[in-house]
């Protein structure tokens, strides 16, 4: 055995070298000499700085072999690779369990001695081992020293802040060997192998009900002792479970975290969310056997088995009723108590459930979170969705015993029945007038009383009975709930339905015995027969003026007092009729409902529709007395006739400059306010109108919504649309007054004009030369900054104008769009289509100055002024010849480049000119154009012609 000759003087520990015991000793004196120069943290030992130093550096020096994972510490890279060989060499003596490691298995002694020598100064509570005092102390201090760099979520332990990380990295690091199912925490990882091990080591001693977990033992125990210990701050309200209070507190603050990722539609509890997604899915995985319905929720199903089995498990202890179902027994409990612990916080009204008070509460919130699957309609309840589902399926599941009809409705059943029994249980008694149904009669004492107690939220309109009330509501909505089956139009009430009907059968019950004519409704020919009386029963107090029917005295009325009885919800602006309301709430909900059937564009006026029609009809109505010009609006003649009456009527407050149209003086009036209110929310670019705006949005949209109705091209602007419609029609309304030529847009009009005035607008800030034209200048400052900033992507030749390119892209793509109407040649560019029109009308505009020789395009003109000044602009870099047209230098440099670029498509053989192409080609077509006036003879070239001719006017010499 070592010998150990230095013993410790405090407590008679011995060591085998002198610098072991100097070392020991300062576990006692707590001295630490060896200071860290990082973070001047102090150590005893020189081992342990240099294994805190790495901590800094990030340096690990010891890796494993297995997965080359690296250690700043030997030890821990001893612990890791004990995971790779599975290895515990560590065991308990009590209970025979085996550690991979030392301090792991002096923490699990802790379990069996029960010692907790680590003591809180704050609370007192004791623990076993010093880390968990240390993660303890911190909810006293609320310190929360690591946190998530993607979320900012911070946490006291860092363990913690690893599990909460693959909440982001989505990593499941543990796996089922035998399902292969795969865990995020460890902790879920064990609690599932449980579930095929079907163990249960948590047993309540009450019951001897076993669970997975000692958490959920725990829980379940205060179900035993009725504890709750954890009560919510706001309402005092008790809990048996922390998780409780967090979710009851969600009630109070609003909050909703759990979010459906297919509606948005947001729920406090994750269990809900679970539950609404099936809404979704339509997954209903739970069968039942005996009728094969289904069901997406187990409890579901259950509940559902006791209908076949008649079972009812919960009984009544004060009257031996049984009832199937939980909620109904608890539901039945509080009609002995009557209890109604659940308060309405808005109307004080008390109710039994927690249930019943959210169903009460959608009255005040106007919710409807139930919605039907076959046509939207919502629902603030879902027994009343599930009543209103059986209009669709037609579902009739209540019979009637004595006549076997069925009905949809356990109500209806129950009045039709009153049929057969002719019960008539409620009784007026003012005039003693029975009806079957309570209902009937309340509305029925309400023609006594006058009393209307349904008053409408949106416009405070009265009336005596609710199904008017719902009736009226439909005015506001939109909503149109009956619909045709013919034609799909809609109806807000059924009556109108009914009477729509008729249009189809074209049956007209109601005749006028005075003309025969036949009416669908009854209230019509009542109006109808005023016409034959002339009676106006109906009269205004006000200025005298009589009605046929009470409805127009009623909305005439409003133009005295001035009432606007009908408000908008989003803006509370108020109207006078109803109608105008309606058309008003389609600026806020931007339905459109009246479809144009040529172009498919909508209108939210019918007015506007028709207006829009006379577009494609290019119908007129409105005719002026004076000059006869026709209009398609009323509005647009009124404001021409102001034209031959001089009338202004519009003026100025600021200038008294008056306008004939209240637009123009809109638009007048922001020269003095400056005012631009209207803005662009992509580039802030102010507008004075919101029209301008408009318009503006369409760069950023891309909406194009005028189309052509020849070529289906479309046009962001109606202008633009208009111009190009010229194309077509070939019109040209804007002519010049100096030589008559015309055009099809005013601004073309307006630049053709500066040639006559030679007026040079723009100007160059380089060499202060002068353009006629704005593009010309921009061409003309490329040439001064050499840029070219658009590039051909086939052959990365570039360009000073986008216009050039496009022209260019057609050499590649061979696109020609300009047709000649005479002999249907097609051309690549504008220009080309022009000059060649020349050759079939013999135009030659341009004519020279020197010998009045004319040509049929002006670069041709140009080429031939050269042979008058003998200039040659253009020479060649290899031999220094010159030229008077760029063409003739191209065709030069072919003969140095050796270039030919015209190839036949016979023989392979290429020409470096086009004209000699032309001429190969025609000694494979045989073609031979050139014909000898004297003896008939055909050549396919014009030079062998001339050579030919040659012989002629040797034999006409010989003669002479």
């Amino acid at each position: 055995m070592k010998e150990k000759p230095f013993a410790c003087d405090i407590c008679n520990k011995t060591f085998s070298l002198l610098q072991n015991l100097e070392l020991h000793l300062h576990t006692h004196t707590n001295e630490k000499p060896l200071e860290c120069i990082v973070c001047k943290k102090g150590f005893s030992k020189l081992s342990s700085l240099k294994t805190h130093f790495r901590t800094h550096t990030e340096e690990k020096p010891f890796a494993c072999d297995s997965c080359n994972k690296s250690f700043s510490q030997k030890s821990s890279l001893k612990s890791h690779s004990l995971t790779h060989t599975k290895e515990k060499p560590f065991a308990c003596q009590l209970c025979n369990k085996a550690f991979s490691q030392r301090g792991t298995l002096k923490t699990h002694l802790l379990t069996h001695t029960k010692e907790k020598s680590f003591v809180c100064d704050i609370c007192t509570k004791a623990f076993s081992v010093k880390s968990n005092l240390k993660t303890h102390l911190l909810t006293h201090t609320k310190e929360k020293q690591f946190a998530c760099e993607l979320c900012k979520k911070a946490f006291t332990r860092q363990s913690n802040l690893k599990d909460h990380l693959r909440t982001h990295t989505n990593e499941k690091p543990f796996s089922c060997y035998l399902c292969n199912k795969t865990f995020s925490y460890y902790k879920g990882f064990k609690i599932h192998l449980q579930t095929h091990t079907k163990e249960k080591p948590f047993v309540c001693e009450i019951c001897n009900k076993a669970f997975y977990e000692k958490r959920v033992l725990k829980c379940h125990l205060l179900t035993h002792t009725k504890e709750k210990p954890f009560a919510c701050k706001v309402c005092n309200k008790a809990f048996s479970q922390k998780f409780s209070v967090k979710i009851h507190l969600r009630v109070h603050t609003n909050e909703r975290p759990f979010l459906c990722g297919f509606c948005n539609k947001a729920f406090s509890v994750k269990s809900n969310l679970k539950k609404h997604l099936l809404t979704h899915t339509k997954e209903k995985q739970f069968a039942c056997e005996l009728c094969e319905k289904t069901f997406s929720q187990q409890s579901h199903l259950l509940e559902h088995l006791r209908m076949h089995t008649k079972e009812k498990p919960f009984s009544c202890y004060l009257c031996n009723k049984a009832f199937s179902y939980d909620k109904s027994f608890k539901r039945h409990l509080q009609l002995h108590t009557n209890e109604k612990p659940f308060e309405c916080d808005v109307c004080n009204k008390g109710f039994s459930t927690l249930s019943g008070l959210k169903r009460h509460f959608r009255i005040h919130t106007k919710e409807k979170p139930f919605e039907c699957e076959f046509c939207n309609k919502t629902f603030s309840q879902k027994a009343s969705l599930g009543s209103h589902l059986r209009t669709h399926t037609k579902e009739k599941p209540f019979v009637c015993e004595m006549c076997n009809k069925a009905f949809s409705f356990k109500s209806e059943l129950k009045r039709h029945f009153r049929m057969h029994t002719n019960e008539k249980p409620f009784q007026c008694d003012m005039c003693n007038k029975a009806f079957p149904q309570k209902s009937d009669l309340d509305r029925h004492l309400r023609t006594h009383t006058k009393e209307k107690p349904y008053i409408c939220d949106v416009c405070d309109k009265a009336f005596s009975d609710q199904s008017s009330l719902k009736t009226h509501l439909r005015t506001h909505t939109n909503e149109k709930p009956f619909a045709c089956n013919m034609c799909n139009k809609a109806f807000h009430v059924l009556s109108t339905l009914k009477t729509h009907l008729l249009t189809h059968t074209n049956e007209r019950p109601f005749t006028c015995h005075v003309c025969n004519k036949a009416f669908y409704v009854r209230s019509t020919l009542k109006a109808h027969l005023l016409t034959h009386t002339n009676e106006t029963p109906f009269s205004c107090e006000f200025c005298s003026k009589a009605f046929s029917q009470k409805q127009h005295l009623i909305t005439h009325l409003r133009t005295h007092t001035k009432e606007k009885p009908f408000a908008c919800d989003m803006c509370n602006k108020t109207f006078s009729r109803s109608e105008s309301l309606k058309v008003h709430l389609w600026i806020h909900t931007k339905e459109k409902p009246f479809l144009c059937h040529v172009c498919n564009k909508t209108f939210s006026l019918k007015q506007s529709l028709t207006i829009h029609l006379r577009m494609h009809t290019k119908e007129k109505p409105y005719a002026c007395g004076v000059c006869n010009k026709t209009f398609s609006q009323n509005t647009h003649l009124r404001t021409h006739l102001r034209i031959h009456t001089k009338e202004k009527p519009f003026v100025c407050d600021l200038c008294n400059k008056a306008f004939s149209d209240h637009s123009s003086l809109k638009k007048h009036s922001q020269i003095h306010t400056k005012t631009k209110p209207f803005s662009c929310d992509v580039c802030n670019k102010v507008f004075v109108s919101t029209r301008n705006l408009k318009i503006h949005m369409r760069i950023h949209t891309k909406e194009k919504p005028f189309p052509c109705h020849v070529c289906n091209k479309t046009f962001s602007y109606k202008q633009s649309l208009i111009i190009h419609l010229r194309m077509h029609t070939k019109e040209k309304p804007y002519a010049c007054g100096v030589c008559n030529k015309t055009f099809s847009q005013n601004t073309h009009l307006r630049t053709h004009l500066r040639i006559h005035t030679k007026e040079k607008p723009f100007v160059c800030d380089l060499c202060n030369k002068k353009f006629s034209y704005k593009q010309s200048l921009k061409v003309h400052l490329q040439t001064h900054t050499k840029e070219k900033p658009f590039s051909c992507d086939f052959c990365k030749k570039i360009f000073s104008l986008k216009s050039h390119l496009k022209l260019h892209l057609r050499t590649h793509t061979k696109e020609k769009p300009f047709s000649c109407d005479v002999c249907n040649k097609a051309f690549s560019q504008k220009q080309s289509i022009k000059m060649h029109l020349r050759t079939h009308t013999k135009e030659k505009p341009f004519s020279c100055d020197f010998c009045n020789k004319a040509f049929s395009s002006k670069q041709t003109l140009k080429g031939h002024l050269l042979i008058h000044t003998k200039e040659k602009p253009f020479s060649c870099d290899f031999c220094s010849k010159t030229f008077s047209q760029k063409q003739y230098l191209k065709m030069h440099l072919r003969i140095h480049t050796k270039e030919k670029p015209f190839p036949c498509v016979f023989c392979d053989k290429a020409f470096s000119q086009m004209h000699i192409l032309k001429g190969h080609l025609r000694t494979h077509t045989k073609e031979k154009p050139f014909a000898c006036d004297f003896c008939y003879k055909s050549f396919c070239l014009r030079h062998h012609l001339n050579s030919h001719l040659r012989i002629h006017n040797k034999q006409e010499t010989m003669h002479l």
